[in-house]
């Protein structure tokens, strides 16, 4: 199971190490069920995502998501191994799984140690699917096939920016794994081609209300005294900061979610691939604006190397980031100590935030407490019997 972003990475690493995990198994009675983390409904906002599963055959009908699964009763049934990739944490509300995690693999830097019997790989890669990847090429010949190879081979050119050092993503890992999967299956598309057209489904937001964009992916940090959401937005801050009613939709945001604030991280990329990072700081209360402002605008690890643009409203700051470098992973811990100073016990956890979801669903705060989800085991069984008869990760039957 992925995280509760559920982006590509998360999305393709689940499918993939599953896929690899049943077809060498010992275990003949055993089910590898690859887990979306994120609600049915929600798997549209995955643009690249849901672009690349059909380019490559594989219906959203075949596909397991978090609200169809019940991953607590299986667990309560003593019937749940669960396998973490692109994260290494639960969030709260899932602690009750902790003890069923036999293994990790992640490419951020280590949160929390497991011991034995956990088996734990983090790795500082550019992809969680060059960890899958090196963990697949290890195995018997013969099991990586060509759909699974192309999943692997466009998660890793888009988490890596295709393979451009100047995004200051990319590891010699990522590299080596992207020319063995085209050395492999010498007919998968060249990288501009796959780089393209998936980075043009990422940044696709035709459609989406503001809403929509900053839940697209969202991520939350909290303490004793605020909340707040931090989303990556796929526009470019001018034009994202005069959608119409913005700041009513910013107002309406945080407070369906109880958060005091908001950083909204854009990006866009030029025609080498080089990425513009941009960011506007959201709050009501002054006090809380200016701690995270001057947190930003202060950091020395890394320096982000702000300039302040104009902004239509005073609640909502603007700055260009000229260390364009660095990522949401690397800001984060910046917000995270500007909660910190606020009082918080112990210092904010760090928590991807779903959408709003179903009652039933594992991702809320009491998981699964108010009713049966759709799908039982023995209908994931079923859906996933194709996998445990060697056919790639959602093929349909």
């Amino acid at each position: 199971m992925g995280n509760e972003a559920c982006d590509l990475d998360s999305t393709v690493s689940a499918l993939a190490l599953a896929y690899f995990l049943a077809q060498t198994t010992p275990a003949p009675k055993a089910a590898f069920v690859p887990v979306l983390n994120i609600p049915r409904a929600d798997f549209a906002l995955r643009t690249e995502t849901t672009f690349l599963l059909r380019d490559r055959g594989i219906p959203a009908s075949s596909l397991v998501f978090r609200d169809e699964i019940d991953l607590g009763g299986l667990h309560h049934a003593g019937l749940l191994s669960l396998t973490l990739v692109d994260h290494h944490v639960l969030p709260g509300a899932d602690a009750a799984l902790e003890e069923a995690v036999v293994e990790v693999l992640d490419h951020r830097p280590l949160e929390r140690a497991r011991g034995p019997p956990c088996q734990v790989t983090v790795e500082p890669v550019g992809s969680c699917a060059t960890l899958v990847t090196e963990r697949i090429l290890q195995g018997p010949p013969g099991v990586l096939d060509r759909t699974t190879a192309a999943l692997l081979h466009g998660t890793i050119l888009l988490d890596c920016i295709n393979l451009s050092p100047a995004a200051g993503k990319v590891t010699p890992r990522d590299v080596a794994c992207v020319s063995l999967l085209e050395e492999r299956f010498p007919e998968l598309p060249a990288r501009d081609a796959v780089f393209g057209a998936l980075q043009a489904a990422k940044f696709d937001v035709t459609g989406l209300t503001t809403e929509q964009m900053l839940r697209k992916d969202l991520k939350v940090l909290s303490s004793d005294e605020a909340v707040v959401g931090i989303s990556g937005v796929f526009e470019d801050l001018e034009t994202f900061l005069l959608r119409p009613g913005l700041l009513q939709d910013l107002e309406a945001f945080c407070q369906a979610r109880g958060y005091a604030g908001l950083v909204a991280m854009t990006v866009s990329f030029n025609e080498h691939h080089e990425p513009t990072r941009k960011l506007a700081v959201y709050s009501a209360q002054e006090p809380l604006r200016s701690t995270l402002c001057r947190a930003l605008e202060e950091a020395t690890a890394p320096s982000l190397l702000l300039r302040a643009l104009p902004s239509p409203w005073p609640s909502v700051a603007a700055y260009a980031q000229g260390n364009a470098v660095a990522t949401r992973k690397k800001v984060l811990p910046i917000l995270r100590a500007a909660l910190g100073g606020l009082g918080a016990a112990g210092g904010p956890e760090e928590e991807v935030v779903p959408p709003p979801t179903p009652m039933n669903s594992l991702v809320e705060e009491c998981p699964l407490a108010q009713a049966v989800p759709p799908l039982c085991p023995q209908d994931v069984l079923e859906r996933v019997s194709r996998i445990a008869v060697g056919q790639p990760p959602g093929s349909p039957k």
